[in-house]
C-alpha cells in the first residue's frame, strides 16, 4: 500500500485538505490527535509532561491547559524540544500500527497529517509526502484568527517550524490553498486519484 504523508506548515489548511481527502474516501489519521492521547491524563506521556514542565501547565481539574503549554513551548526551544521528545515517539508507534492494519485490511494507501513531518526527519517512512502552502500574510492571518493571538505570537508559531517553501521544495504533490475551497478541493481530487492509482514515488 502506499503511505501518504500530509505535511505544511501551521496555518496552511492541512485539516481541510485531511477533511477533503477523508470525504473522497481516502483513510486518514492525524497525528495531533495522536499527540493529545498520548499525554491523556493517565498516561506515561502525561506524566513525563507534569515531570518535566511542572503543575503550571494543568487547569483545575487536573487535564493539561494545552495553551498555556503551547505558549511555553513555542517561546523556548529546549521546552519545545523536551516536549517533542515525550510525544514523537509514542505518536509515530501510533500511526505505524495505523498504516499496519490498513494494509491487513487491503486497503491500496492511507494518508496521515504530520505537521511537523520534515522536523522529525520522518519523511523516508512515506512512499508520497503532500505538502499545503500558501503565502505568508495569509497564513499569518489564519493564525492569529485561529488562536486568537496577536501577530508576534503568529509569527513565533510560524518560525517554530521549517520555512514552508523549503518544505514545499521536498514535496512530492503540493496543494496551493491561498484560493477558493473549489479550487482547494480540485487539487485534493487530482492528488488522491493519483495516489488511489498507484501514483506515487517511492522513497
Amino acid at each position: 500500500m502506499i503511505r501518504v504523508a500530509l505535511t505544511g506548515g501551521i496555518g496552511t489548511g492541512k485539516s481541510y485538505c485531511l477533511a477533503k481527502f477523508a470525504e473522497l474516501g481516502a483513510p486518514t489519521v492525524n497525528a495531533d490527535s495522536l499527540a493529545r492521547q498520548a499525554v491523556a491524563p493517565g498516561t506515561g506521556g502525561f506524566e513525563q509532561v507534569v515531570s518535566r514542565f511542572g503543575t503550571t501547565i494543568l487547569r483545575a481539574d487536573g487535564s493539561l491547559d494545552r495553551k498555556a503549554l503551547a505558549s511555553l513551548v513555542f517561546t523556548d526551544v529546549d521546552a519545545r524540544r523536551a516536549l517533542e521528545a515525550i510525544v514523537h515517539p509514542v505518536v509515530y508507534r501510533a500511526i505505524e500500527r495505523w498504516f499496519e492494519g490498513l494494509a491487513r485490511s487491503g486497503h491500496g494507501a492511507g494518508i496521515a497529517d504530520i505537521p511537523l513531518l520534515f522536523e522529525t526527519g520522518r519523511e523516508h517512512d512515506f512512499d508520497a509526502v503532500v505538502v499545503t502552502t500558501c503565502p505568508p500574510a495569509v497564513q499569518k492571518a489564519r493564525v492569529m484568527k485561529r488562536d486568537s493571538v496577536p501577530l508576534a505570537d503568529a509569527e513565533s508559531r510560524i518560525a517554530s517550524q521549517m520555512p514552508l517553501e523549503e518544505k514545499v521544495t521536498r514535496a512530492d504533490h503540493v496543494i496551493d490553498t491561498s484560493g477558493t475551497f473549489e479550487e482547494t478541493d480540485r487539487q485534493v481530487r487530482e492528488i488522491w486519484t493519483s495516489l488511489s492509482r498507484g501514483g506515487s514515488p517511492q522513497r
